[in-house]
């Protein structure tokens, strides 16, 4: 649905000087611009002139170059709906070992430190048992990393306590924290994007796991996503932020959110027809980060200022153009 400028008027007023120290046209309702070979005649040439505006701005392509003004044909776009979460890297549960003696007794020997790497039936500690007095061996059944010790040589341990904690981290998980608001909209299998903040690209993923229940504290639900770490890039312990994809769809029109002005009481959108640069009023829809649906006002095909809308606006602010009801 096309809506024109009709409820749209100038106001009797000198033109922004910015305008009229670079050569912008205006294409008055009762006079049309007088041009030349070189495009749109100088209105910096009448500076300090009074004259009544109505309709659109004229600027020629060498003026639109000047004042960073580009055009573009409106059409379909992709509109993404996403949410930025606040998570932390942990072990993945699933491919973690928890060492403890089978039996009391002393340690004889601890060959593994915190950090060091594990091979699937490697020996970690001799323990020599208290009940027979023989030495029998702490295995990890996992190949991995060290990631906790809890013994040292010469001390005494017993089987309710923890001697090693070993942990594959080819896998870790990402919890994220989930406000209330954002519950709603959450579902598993949504993709999410991983960045730490840094230089470290993004990696990609999808919720496996969303919790049934709200912690008391922190009034948060854990989303989780099962990471890939073949690197060992996502070290547990690290902050991250989760962007999750909540919604996408392909719209007939979208435009980039620098397109949308307001001017007066009005959502507007500069378009390019037969009498320059219109801001033309829009209904908008769904909007990302980058794009805005339009639902009325702009049509595929129409040509738009996709960039520099705002310098447009700026000035015919300055020069007093008013939002109003057509007289």
């Amino acid at each position: 649905m096309r809506m024109k400028h009709a409820g749209w008027r100038w106001s009797r007023t000198r033109l922004g000087p910015a305008l009229l120290g670079v050569a912008l046209a205006v294409a008055c309702d009762s006079e049309p611009a007088r041009e030349s070979g070189a495009g749109a005649e100088r209105v910096g040439d009448h500076a300090g002139e009074e004259v009544e505006h109505g309709g659109a701005v004229r600027l020629s392509q060498e003026q639109r170059t000047e004042f960073g003004i580009e055009l573009q044909e409106a059409g379909p776009g992709l509109i993404v709906v996403t949410i930025e979460l606040p998570g932390e890297v942990h072990p993945d549960q699933d491919r973690l070992a928890h060492l403890v003696p089978r039996f009391g007794g002393i340690v004889k020997e601890v060959r593994k430190q915190i950090g060091d790497p594990v091979k699937a039936g490697e020996v970690l500690a001799l323990v020599e048992s208290s009940e027979s007095l023989a030495s029998y061996p702490l295995q990890s059944l996992i190949a991995g990393t060290v990631i906790a010790k809890h013994i040292t040589r010469g001390e005494a341990v017993s089987p309710d306590g923890e001697a090693f904690v070993v942990a594959d981290l080819r896998s870790v998980w990402v919890d994220l924290s989930v406000y209330q608001k954002d519950l709603g909209r959450l579902r598993v299998g949504q993709p999410v994007a991983i960045a730490t903040g840094h230089t470290a690209p993004a990696a990609e993923g999808t919720i496996s796991y969303l919790a049934p229940i709200v912690d008391e504290r922190t009034r948060t639900a854990t989303a989780r996503v099962v990471l890939p770490n073949p690197e060992g890039t996502w070290r547990p312990g690290l902050f991250v932020t989760g962007t999750v994809t909540v919604d996408s769809a392909t719209v007939p029109v979208a435009v980039p959110r620098d397109a949308v002005q307001t001017l007066g009481d009005q959502t507007v959108v500069f378009v390019l027809d037969s009498d320059g640069l219109e801001p033309r009023p829009v209904r908008l829809g769904r909007s990302d980060r980058r794009r805005v649906e339009i639902l009325e006002g702009l049509s595929p095909g129409d040509q738009f200022v996709s960039r520099g809308g705002f310098t447009l606006k700026s000035e015919l602010e300055k020069a007093g153009f008013e939002a109003g009801h057509g007289h």
